[in-house]
């Protein structure tokens, strides 16, 4: 049975005023499910219902918006296997990856956020003597930093994870007194819907959580350019950050913005190099290289130049590439037809510009489904597009070079800096390679994250941290209290 959705606006469910649109299963190209064309009035509407929602919400004790978090966390828990199930068909996700790092990790931020909101907002500053003036007589003056919600928050996620994207800017954001419209990705909408009505059924209150959808631009469009909006928080693409950051701008709209990246795993001689292959690896198996903190620019030292591609390439014969409900796949198919046309398209590219294709390159033979073979280049140079752009699937650069600071230039080569990592027996060396980076993160022989330490990125990569308490700063605005003593 196909799912068919309606917007959510108010508190209501909400025929779309633009009719519908298909959501296809990249892995069968069968429909998953229909849904809303919201209008651009419509989307006003739920920037207005947000705003109406607002005071109410902002004024609700920390510990009620705690508990409504909470009881959502363990709603979506409760269901969580028709989950996984909805999220592999939209994204094409294997199981593993759909249970494991889309539904659960949605759960578990819900869950951060629901402590999260019992967080201390105010911090005592020291007191300052003044001397009598022109402001007044002179006394000690206390102050206080308090951090207050921002107003309402357009939520704009990506689609390669509908669970752990959407559920790390609505999370925080409601766990500060926000209150927020979300417009998720067009090719994967579906579970956004589900967790919606997990909050709905934990009783957010009407007009506090408002969902839009449309497959064109102009449903984004008008999430952000909309009056009632305070903050737009964005993943996705630069090239969409920057038209978005000049909106905001019109307007001085707050931004928070995790656009695109080019990551470089530094490999030194001394590296352990399974450790490096099983990282550099997870560009091909994690959302078939469709995460933007994947190392997919490879800088190997020449020492180990050869050897290092050796392991790769024998690492690549252990990728099934097939069904991603089918045990022992690893990885599924990009998102879309088109976006595997793009994806080949640069392997084709990196073939005319001199690149060696050492594995993949042929469309696997499959007779459905969007997939892409994993795919290995090698005798790459820093001026080559393939080594400078985002491609954004289970494609792998590597780029030779000799001592310590030409790799860390060629690793600053590039409009990006998000996640850079560095391989080195010489931890030592390791850190202090990793200090020189222009990246918002480092991974020093990993590439696993720490869910409190900040994320975002330098250059083009984005603007503002999130994660952890950090993401509660994000969606919160400074106020300062001062009184005579």
């Amino acid at each position: 049975m196909t799912i068919t959705e309606k917007l959510y606006v108010g508190g209501a469910w909400t025929e779309p005023e633009g009719g519908h649109y298909e959501v296809v299963n990249p892995a069968t190209e069968e429909v998953v499910g229909l849904a809303p064309e919201a209008s651009r009035a419509q989307v006003h509407e739920a920037a207005a219902a947000a705003r109406a929602a607002f005071a109410g919400w902002s004024g609700t004790r920390p510990e009620e918006r705690a508990a409504i978090l909470d009881r959502a966390a363990d709603l979506m828990a409760r269901d969580a296997a028709a989950h996984v199930e909805l999220a592999r068909a939209e994204t094409g996700a294997t199981t593993a990856t759909a249970r494991g790092m889309q539904v659960a990790v949605g759960a578990s931020r819900f869950r951060r956020y629901a402590r999260g909101a019992l967080e201390p907002v105010e911090r005592a500053l020291p007191p300052q003597i003044n001397e009598a003036g022109p402001m007044g007589r002179a006394g000690v003056f206390g102050a206080v930093a308090v951090r207050r919600p921002v107003g309402v928050v357009t939520c704009i996620t990506s689609y390669n994870n509908p669970w752990a994207n959407p559920a790390g800017k609505i999370a925080p954001a409601l766990a500060m007194g926000n209150t927020v419209v979300v417009k998720p990705a067009p090719q994967d909408p579906l579970s956004v819907f589900a967790m919606v009505r997990a909050l709905e059924e934990a009783g957010v209150p009407a007009g506090v959580v408002n969902l839009v959808t449309g497959s064109a631009p102009g449903v984004g469009e008008a999430a952000v350019d909309s009056p009632d909006v305070d903050m737009v928080s964005f993943t996705g693409s630069t090239a969409v950050g920057q038209a978005i950051g000049e909106v905001c701008g019109r307007d001085l709209k707050r931004q928070l913005m995790e656009l695109g990246g080019k990551g470089a795993a530094l490999v030194f001689d001394d590296a352990d190099l399974d450790a490096a292959v099983r990282g550099i690896g997870t560009t091909f198996a994690f959302y078939s290289g469709q995460i933007c903190t994947a190392p997919t620019r490879v800088l190997a030292q020449r020492g180990i130049y050869e050897r290092l591609i050796e392991k790769l390439t024998a690492h690549l014969s252990f990728m099934k590439v097939g069904d991603p409900a089918a045990r022992g796949t690893v990885v599924g198919p990009v998102i879309s037809a088109a976006h595997r046309d793009r994806v080949e398209s640069y392997v084709e590219l990196g073939r005319k510009e001199g690149a060696r294709v050492v594995a993949g390159g042929e469309r696997p033979d499959l007779a459905k489904g969007f997939y892409v073979a994993p795919t290995l280049l090698a005798d790459c140079t820093a001026g080559m597009r393939v080594v400078r752009e985002e491609i954004f699937g289970p494609v792998v650069v590597v780029v030779p070079f000799g001592d310590e600071e030409e790799g860390i230039a060629l690793a600053g080569d590039t409009d990006y800096g998000l996640i850079d990592y560095v391989w080195s027996g010489d931890v030592a060396r390791a850190f202090r390679v990793g200090a020189r980076l222009r990246a918002g993160g480092v991974g020093i022989n990993t590439v696993g994250r720490n869910m409190e330490a900040p994320f975002g990125g330098f250059k083009k990569s984005g603007v503002g941290r999130d994660v952890g308490s950090y993401a509660l700063h994000a969606y919160s605005e400074l106020q300062a209290m001062v009184w005579p003593g």
